[in-house]
């Protein structure tokens, strides 16, 4: 009496938080429960609360939630992810090829809690134990909402009438009596039994699966929820034999198969606490691959048979071929042997199966009829249905529309196979003239099985991608396998069917023979005649036997304009070599240019045979201020040889550099000195420029009818400056720099005014470059009579290295004047 008291306090006090709508705990309306309905109603009366409201928050609150007990296996960490790939191991490598365990992806998952799950449907027989809560729906002339907790002993409180036996009951004897109860006790008033939250148990699940242990579930769990919360078998688990297991004893089994291929779960028993659900290992396994529908490792119970493998893969797909399946099996002595058998007759499906064997289902052979093919430049290649008449506007009717915009829409071929000889031939097609003119000539009747090649034209790609995409579409990457095909039927007395093609033709090469051997057909696979074509003759090079069974080459010239006007016809023979001539010159542009104190200067477009005078006298002349005598002509031969010889010195060189460096550094420093010096003529010949200047002496070109004339080349070029006020002086100087022109002034004399020569100047190698270009040397020149000799405007002095400082390296006297040379005529360009 005193601890109701206490509980009515309690509540009394409660009851205001629950009028200011805060929430309470379950265990707070548990204590409420217990109290009489007369007191219950006149708490509920005082602080104005609805009972049936308060039932059903009492419902709400205790409403489990539901629990997610497995992750799928592509929700998991990369660690968990690592472990499964482990464990799994095993079984990809019993795989052949791509071949992989069937089944094991049914249950794959990771449980995240122990949590059981209770929203399962509860059967009429469940059996009733502690743990279990029923509802209890009263209404009539009272409306209650009952939960009723069954207790440790088996009972459950049933208000004012005391505790009632229900443990080991079926639920549905337990809901009659509780009816019965409520009938007596309350008049007219009816009642609905439902159970509530259902109690836990405890199983284990051992063997090969994912995560073996004990699992807290649902009383109503079958075996298949158990392997779900489990996360499944591993692939070294037998999914056929599935045991369920009490007390020790084995109950019965389970065979997944039937549940993923027929649906069928009348072996998947109710569990009942201790339980053990055991995964043995996997049973005999056999492979099948090919024409099934469900290609995979399958594992065998009772059935050894062909038929019964078959029927587990799915059956065959309508492209496989079932007189020829394959069998490889590992004989006794432990070798791998092929077995055949014909899956299309019943003693084919009465065929045993082994352990380890693979099963391969063979398609069906090609298409040998009824279709021609499009290939290359098309927007729908592929195989279409043939019909007798058909032509090749019937595939390709709209050149815009049924072509890619890189196709020619000229040139095309037709691949025809001979069935009797499995021989092919090729015929031209003129795809223009083909749409353009249905049923007639050009539009070609096609045959079974002929292919139409479709090339792409280069002329219409504009970038270097477009190119690559279509690459596969050229005639060389289309009609390699022709062609190889084509020379492999040659045999004696019918030689290999191919040509070739050369000149100025859009894409010369080798090509198939036509099958009309016409020349004209041949040109047209080629892509047609350049502009640049000569239409006046052609050349056949033709390889023939002679009488002694030699083989000779015979050269065959044809009118080339009578054949392409179809005036004449011209049969080609296997092996045949068509030479297309081009023009002689025809559409060269050779040019000169002239520049500085020309009076037009300007780019000239030159005649063969023209000289560098009738140039001159195209453009004016020279203007009064010009100076002939320091004119740079250039030509770019000239060019290219000294970029040559530039090359050669700087390897040289770099040779010449590394033998110092492995030298070392010497006594006294003196390599170390040798090296800086070699280190710099280096860098002046890789800065250097080639040029190709050619001496000349413009004034006797201009002015003398009987001077050598200067016949002009491709690229050449005149640069004539104006008249200059000044002498150089380059090299090994202290200032090498440009001195103002004065009238009787020596080469000594403007070397002093530059500071003299330095230390590694060769002073008895002095020499002077012309404006013109040509080297004297002040020494020995009868033309100088000496160092003190006056000098031109425009000449150049050049004080050389002493070259013979250095061991070993002649080669850098030749360099430095090449060096120099350059330099000079590099300046001269450049002043202008």
């Amino acid at each position: 009496m005193v601890v109701r008291r206490s509980i009515f306090l309690y509540l009394t006090l409660l009851f205001p938080l629950v009028s200011s709508a805060q929430a309470i705990s379950p265990a707070q309306l548990e204590q409420f429960q217990q109290l009489p309905r007369a007191q219950q109603q006149a708490l509920a009366a005082r602080y104005g609360v609805d009972l049936n409201q308060l039932q059903d928050d009492r419902r709400v609150v205790e409403r489990p939630h539901q629990v997610e007990v497995v992750s799928p296996v592509s929700t998991l960490t990369e660690g968990e992810q690592s472990r499964r790939a482990t464990q799994d191991e095993h079984g990809v490598r019993e795989a052949v090829g791509e071949l992989r365990p069937f089944g094991y992806d049914l249950f794959a998952g990771s449980p995240t809690t122990f949590a059981p799950v209770t929203e399962i449907p509860v059967p009429a027989e469940y059996t009733v134990g502690p743990g279990d809560v029923l509802r209890v729906q009263m209404w009539g002339q009272e409306n209650r909402q009952l939960e009723l907790p069954v207790s440790r002993d088996g009972t459950i409180s049933f208000p004012q009438s005391g505790p009632m036996a229900v443990a080991g009951m079926r639920f549905e004897r337990v809901r009659q009596q509780i009816r019965e109860r409520v009938s007596e006790q309350y008049i007219g008033v009816e009642a609905s039994v439902s159970l509530g939250e259902l109690r836990s148990m405890r199983v284990f699940v051992l063997g090969e699966a994912r995560n073996p242990g004990s699992y807290t579930v649902s009383s109503l769990s079958t075996i298949t929820n158990v392997l779900y919360v489990s996360g499944g078998v591993t692939t070294t688990g037998s999914l056929r034999q599935v045991q369920h297991k009490r007390d020790g004893k084995l109950l019965g089994t389970l065979d997944l198969y039937d549940l993923l291929l027929k649906g069928d779960t009348s072996g998947d028993s109710r569990l009942q606490p201790g339980d053990v659900v055991f995964i043995p290992p996997v049973g005999k396994r056999v492979g099948i691959d090919g024409q099934v529908n469900r290609p995979a490792l399958y594992e065998l119970r009772r059935e050894n048979a062909l038929g019964e493998l078959l029927s587990l893969a799915g059956g065959l797909t309508p492209q496989a071929y079932p007189q020829r399946v394959s069998i490889q099996r590992t004989n006794e002595d432990f070798h791998r042997v092929i077995t055949e058998a014909d899956a299309s007759t019943p003693e084919g499906l009465r065929a045993r199966v082994q352990l380890g064997d693979l099963v391969t289902i063979p398609s069906v052979s090609e298409i040998t009829g009824q279709y021609v093919e499009m290939q290359g430049a098309v927007t729908r290649a592929g195989r279409y249905a043939w019909v007798p008449g058909m032509r090749v506007s019937s595939v390709i009717s709209n050149l815009g529309v049924d072509l890619l915009p890189a196709a020619d829409r000229v040139a095309a071929v037709v691949v025809r196979t001979d069935k009797p000889t499995d021989t092919i031939s090729v015929l031209t097609l003129n795809l223009r003239d083909a749409v353009a003119n249905p049923g007639s000539d050009e539009d070609l009747l096609l045959m079974e099985a002929d292919r139409v090649l479709v090339f792409s034209d280069t002329a219409k790609l504009d970038a270097t991608s477009e190119l690559a995409q279509h690459q596969s579409y050229s005639r060389e990457a289309m009609l390699a396998p022709v062609i190889t095909r084509l020379k492999s039927q040659g045999i004696p007395g019918d030689p290999q069917q191919v040509i070739r093609i050369t000149g100025p033709v859009r894409y010369p090469g080798e090509y198939p023979m036509p099958e009309s051997q016409s020349m004209m057909d041949a040109i047209t696979i080629a892509g047609g005649l350049k502009d640049s074509a000569s239409l006046f003759r052609a050349e056949i090079a033709r390889s023939a036997v002679d009488r002694d069974g030699m083989g000779e080459t015979n050269i065959l010239n044809v009118n080339l304009a009578e054949i392409m006007a179809g005036t004449t016809e011209f049969t080609l023979q296997s092996r045949d070599t068509i030479l297309i001539q081009a023009i002689p010159a025809f559409a060269e542009r050779r040019t000169v240019t002239l520049a500085g104190e020309i009076r037009y200067p300007g780019e000239y477009t030159f005649r063969d045979g023209e000289t560098l005078q009738d140039i001159l006298q195209r453009a004016g002349g020279l203007t009064p201020n010009a100076f002939p005598e320091g004119a740079v002509f250039t030509r770019a031969k000239l060019r290219e040889l000294e970029a040559r010889r530039l090359r050669e010195a700087e390897e040289r060189l770099q040779g010449d550099l590394l033998g110092l460096e492995l030298e070392g550094s010497g006594i006294g420093g003196h390599n170390a000195e040798r090296l800086e010096e070699v280190q710099g003529l280096l860098e002046d010949v890789q800065n250097s420029r080639a040029v190709g200047r050619m001496v000349i002496d413009l004034s006797a070109v201009v002015s003398e009818a009987d001077y050598q004339a200067i016949r002009l080349q491709d690229g050449d070029a005149l640069i004539v400056p104006d008249i200059p006020q000044s002498v150089s002086v380059f090299g090994e100087v202290q200032f090498p720099t440009s001195h103002l022109h004065q009238p009787g002034l020596s080469v000594d004399d403007y070397l002093e005014r530059s500071g003299g020569p330095t230390r590694q100047a060769d002073t008895s190698r002095v020499y002077v470059i012309r404006a013109d270009g040509s080297v004297m040397m002040p020494e020995t020149s009868r033309w100088f009579g000496g160092r003190g000799r006056h000098l031109q405007p425009g000449d150049t002095i050049i004080m050389p290295i002493d070259v013979d400082r250095l061991n070993q390296l002649e080669l850098w006297t030749n360099v430095s004047q090449i060096m120099y040379q350059m330099a000079l005529g590099a300046a001269a360009v450049g002043s202008l």
